[in-house]
């Protein structure tokens, strides 16, 4: 009989018709759909943990997983066998072997993630799945101002809920605007995230690039920490995980 082996992956998804990445009752899921295909390879009901927990309709380019199987064959067999049984928006690359103290979530020392504003002033339908338009004038510059005050360690409450029993601190490394053509990407890296905090942060520093707020605003609103200012989520369309970072790369 094999041994019991622990793999991790990198997962490429469109999130779009799944209700998140953690199994749940009231939809389909992107662990729903990894473990059921895998369960149809290796005829075994296997646990599959993820490094993110993405919200509904958010994507991922570099998802990272970890399972325990018993499989006796390569593992290049296995990555071809479970694509072969995956739904065409779920992709899993990078099959390799790790050592059992190896945890896609809690391992992790970073994630980066994206977030895609189309600027076009005509909606675009070949981008319209993975970014958010926003059409009319956006004062960029005050926006990157406002994105530094992210960077460095602070009680994001204003921008998010954290899980049950945990606080709301987490470190920021990188928080920057990158405009190309019709399309502005926001990236930020942190330790971890809260939920709904990047489209939180987005939609707020729109706020700013609209002029409703400034610049030292938004910094106030992060200061305060208070969840009740005055912002709408951005939708999720526009929200992709690009990199999970880890201690040894």
């Amino acid at each position: 009989m094999a041994d019991v082996r622990r793999v991790k992956a990198i997962v490429e998804y469109d999130g779009t018709a799944y209700q998140g990445f953690q199994i749940q009752a009231n939809g389909p899921t992107i662990q729903g759909a990894l473990e059921k295909a895998l369960q149809a390879v290796t005829q075994s009901s296997t646990r599959i943990v993820g490094a993110g927990r993405t919200d509904a309709g958010v994507h991922a380019r570099g998802q990272v997983i970890h399972c325990d199987i018993t499989w006796a064959g390569c593992l290049a067999d296995l990555e071809r066998a479970w694509n072969a049984m995956l739904p065409a928006d779920i992709a899993v690359h990078d099959l390799t072997q790790v050592s059992q103290d190896f945890h896609a979530r809690f391992t992790a020392s970073s994630r980066e993630y994206r977030y895609s504003i189309y600027r076009g002033a005509v909606r675009s339908p070949l981008v319209a799945r993975f970014s958010h338009h926003v059409p009319g004038p956006l004062d960029i510059e005050a926006m990157a101002v406002a994105a530094r005050s992210l960077i460095g360690q602070h009680d994001f409450s204003a921008f998010g809920r954290p899980p049950y029993g945990t606080d709301a601190v987490r470190t920021v490394h990188r928080a920057a605007f990158k405009p190309e053509g019709n399309m502005l990407y926001f990236d930020i890296e942190a330790d971890a995230f809260l939920r709904h905090m990047v489209r939180s942060i987005v939609g707020t520093l729109l706020l700013v690039g609209r002029g409703t707020l400034s610049p030292q605003d938004f910094t106030n609103i992060l200061l305060a920490g208070d969840p009740n200012h005055p912002v709408a989520l951005v939708p999720s369309a526009g929200l992709c995980l690009m990199r999970v970072n880890y201690p040894c790369g």
